[in-house]
């Protein structure tokens, strides 16, 4: 009865599943977001210099502001336009992808997004003036989605436009790099008309630009969806489904999850960085350091610990050894594929109830304020438990917040570890005949 079950779950989900991980789109926007890893990290490690809480105990007043007015601008430099290296790199993926020149889709990704960007600024009369100044945060965190949306419609008319050999072509002899500029020249021009023409619709026509529509119809709702603990509840879910049946559930998940988590992980950024306030809770930093960062998807280094501490079988001994040192890392493929985690329905129950109750846990804590909210600082996944959480909450207690959860993953996973290694031990205790040592003793 189980095996039917398992089996009409797994015809619906692996396909689905699958697809998912295949689509080109989620392909390529997970390969954007991991193209600014190092500037978000980059960025994250400055903010974090310019507010760590004992500063103020030797530095004085001047000081302390002369020295985050000389490093300021660096968070302004990556996390501030975090939106333009998106949206690069959407171009260029998207364009290899294709098979066509990746630079080029690139670029004309981002001069595609900038013609849609609005150059003006709002004085205290409240009229919008046009200068030759981009706001900034039409290039960070409000326009993400405006960003992501431009950056794959250029990509798609740049690669139709070369696919159909629309493009002037130079002889053998002409230099590589003089050679793909003029190829490049139509599809450029064509696309970049496109959005012209977009731009002044929108600006003569509708009274309006772009950004301000995409962000007002698409990124606030979706955005507002996603900071809620039900629909990362849902997330969470799937990923350990996901996980239970063979599949990458982390990655599936974020493919789709991730645009609206980075949003709310810059939104919080930015207004900490000028306020010192957390607007959200439920953020990147608050799934990646309260999930994955202890001990990697389904928070399994408690059930590493439980199997080194209290389990007796020589099996559970064995993978608890090899688990360990990649746990600590929050890399945990040994205790999922070696206990095993992956289609055994034994551990079924804690492998998904564990990490939504921890993820309510941890937001009760956070909505009532007992633990300050990941500041929106990227903490890198592999930082070990504790560490991780102090980082991303610029606070002592989001480290012990951490380690709270830890017992609570224990306690969940124990009885059913138990349950397991009791049937581990009966198993080693027979001999090849079937029977076991104690009774070959008594005869």
């Amino acid at each position: 009865m189980t095996g039917t079950w398992f089996d009409q779950i797994s015809k619906f989900l692996v396909p689905l599943a699958g697809k998912l991980n295949n689509n080109r789109y989620l392909t390529v926007l997970r390969d954007a977001f991991m193209l600014v890893f190092p500037i978000t990290i980059f960025g994250s490690i400055v903010v974090v210099l310019m507010n760590l809480p004992f500063l103020e105990s030797f530095l004085t007043e001047s000081s302390l502001a002369a020295f985050r007015d000389a490093v300021g601008n660096a968070p302004q430099a990556s996390l501030g336009i975090i939106s333009l290296f998106v949206v690069f790199g959407i171009g260029y993926y998207l364009s290899k992808s294709y098979e066509v020149e990746p630079i080029f889709g690139a670029v004309i990704a981002i001069a595609s997004f900038l013609l849609l960007t609005p150059f003006f600024m709002t004085p205290e009369g409240g009229k919008e003036i046009i200068t030759d100044v981009i706001p900034l945060d039409r290039l960070g965190a409000k326009g993400m989605f405006a960003g992501m949306l431009v950056a794959f419609t250029s990509t798609e008319i740049y690669r139709f436009i070369v696919q159909r050999n629309w493009v002037i072509k130079m002889p053998a002899a002409v230099p590589p790099a003089v050679s793909k500029s003029f190829s490049a020249l139509i599809p450029a021009t064509m696309t970049l008309s496109v959005f012209l023409l977009v731009n002044i619709g929108f600006t003569r026509l509708l009274d309006t630009n772009f950004h301000d529509l995409i962000f007002n119809v698409v990124q606030a709702p979706l955005v507002g969806l996603g900071s809620g603990i039900v629909p990362t509840l849902i997330a969470i879910f799937f990923a350990q489904l996901l996980w239970f049946f063979g599949l990458h559930g982390q990655i599936i998940v974020n493919s789709v999850m991730d645009p609206i988590w980075n949003t709310l992980s810059l939104e919080n950024l930015n207004t900490y960085t000028k306020t010192g306030e957390v607007p959200h809770i439920i953020s990147k930093q608050f799934i990646e350091t309260y999930t994955v960062g202890m001990g990697g998807t389904g928070m399994t280094l408690a059930v590493v610990v439980a199997l080194l501490l209290f389990m007796k079988s020589k099996q559970m001994k064995q993978v608890g050894k090899l688990a360990l040192a990649p746990g600590i890392f929050n890399v945990n493929e040994p205790v999922i594929f070696g206990l095993p985690i992956v289609m055994n329905p034994l551990i079924l129950v804690p492998w998904i109830l564990s990490p939504m109750i921890v993820t309510l846990i941890t937001y009760f804590a956070m909505s009532t304020g007992m633990v300050p909210p990941p500041t929106g600082v990227a903490v890198p996944w592999t930082v070990p438990i504790f560490i991780s959480g102090i980082m991303a909450t610029n606070s002592l207690a989001g480290g012990i917040l951490q380690l709270i959860n830890f017992c609570i993953v224990l306690v969940i996973w124990f009885p059913f570890l138990k349950f397991i290694d009791r049937m581990n031990l009966k198993k080693e205790q027979l001999d090849p005949t079937g029977e076991t040592k104690e009774a070959e003793q008594s005869a």
